[in-house]
């Protein structure tokens, strides 16, 4: 009977783990080799320049400490029917400095597709201001790539996580 108890207990433990979700299919961050694309015509498209503010880390308390976060950048075709091609994806820190260039050729992203960009907890060069600048090309009339963060971070029972969204650069 107590072998019993001490298996019921075991159970419990082992049930009450939350396993992370690990995607086997997606190739490693940042890899776009597969994604590569020849863009058509330049005068067959528009182009286009988004700004996206991202957080690599908020203060917390005070402006002597801070809270380090896990940025995921979305990068969404919303259209149907069109491909749209981004052509460059930087990244900047909080002092307007280009820390990271994420393509090194355009790629491509297929209709109501969405390709990321993960900035690890860990890598706070972007700091409390970091920020993305995307140059993109699509079809004439077509809707323009939507982009978007998520930044999370947990310790212990404590949770954050907020969402900015990118502006078109004129």
């Amino acid at each position: 009977m107590k072998y019993f108890g001490f298996l019921f207990i075991l159970l419990g433990i082992v049930a009450c783990e939350n396993p992370l979700t690990v995607h086997k299919n997606l190739p490693p961050n940042n890899d776009w080799s597969a994604r590569e694309a020849t863009i058509p015509m330049k005068d067959s498209l528009e182009e286009g320049s988004t700004y996206l503010p991202v957080y690599s880390e908020i203060y917390q308390r005070n402006q002597n400490f801070t809270f380090d976060l896990t940025a995921t950048v979305s990068i969404r075709n919303i259209s149907l029917n069109d491909t749209i091609y981004v052509k460059s994806a930087n990244y900047y820190n909080t002092h307007g400095e280009l820390i990271r260039k994420y393509l090194t050729t355009p790629v491509f992203v297929r209709p109501m597709e969405t390709i990321e960009i993960v900035v690890n907890e860990d890598d706070k060069e972007g700091g409390t201001g970091a920020n993305f600048v995307f140059e993109w090309a699509m079809k004439k009339q077509a809707l323009e790539p939507f982009f978007e963060a998520v930044m999370i971070s947990t310790t212990g029972q404590q949770g954050l996580s907020f969402t900015t969204r990118g502006i078109r650069k004129k």
